[in-house]
């Protein structure tokens, strides 16, 4: 019996994913990861980078994606709140151009499994968060690309539009119709 009960999304291919949480008066104990649970489950992953950031309230970090080594995204949060994204990039994808949402916390321990063919990004709701996340392929800072947060066209609904804080990288992005076909 797996540790993990995975839910797929609205859009194929991608999966909400709660882990169970063993508890008693010492605190708890839950499987964030379990490559043979997640094989069982038909997601089948070889993660080979682990990813973290800190972020304060109201930073959006995304949408980000690789062109050429494009990443598979095992997300969760370890501590706050952030209201988390996945854009589908895959041309051919009846859910081309569709996103999904979750929100993910450290109370709620949920995980988002993204798979290659997305943009990804994610809002902190809350006063600070510590964000995770294990991928499949490693990082070529010369291969990202992006797609502006609020671009008319994919019309993602964050929980705040206003005093959103950015890096100045991310304020540059393209919108999603010019960005032509990536997977």
């Amino acid at each position: 019996m797996s540790n993990f009960i995975f839910k797929e999304s609205n859009i194929n291919d991608v999966y909400l994913i709660e882990p169970k949480i063993f508890g008693d008066n010492r605190g708890y104990f839950m499987e964030s990861y379990n490559k043979k649970a997640f094989e069982e489950a038909g997601l089948d992953y070889t993660f080979v980078q682990e990813n973290q950031s800190c972020s304060s309230k109201g930073v959006l970090r995304g949408l980000h994606f690789q062109k050429k080594h494009p990443q598979a995204k095992l997300v969760r949060v370890l501590s706050g709140e952030v209201y988390d994204v996945a854009v589908d990039l895959r041309h051919n994808s009846p859910s081309y151009g569709k996103w999904t949402s979750a929100l993910l916390s450290g109370e709620n321990r949920k995980q988002m499994l993204i798979p290659r063919g997305f943009a990804h990004g994610f809002y902190v709701v809350s006063d600070r968060a510590v964000f995770s996340y294990l991928c499949d392929d490693f990082y070529h800072p010369e291969d990202e690309g992006g797609i502006i947060y609020n671009d008319s066209e994919l019309n993602i609904k964050w929980p705040e539009e206003k005093d959103i804080i950015l890096s100045e990288k991310d304020s540059k992005l393209p919108c999603f119709k010019d960005l032509g076909i990536i997977f």
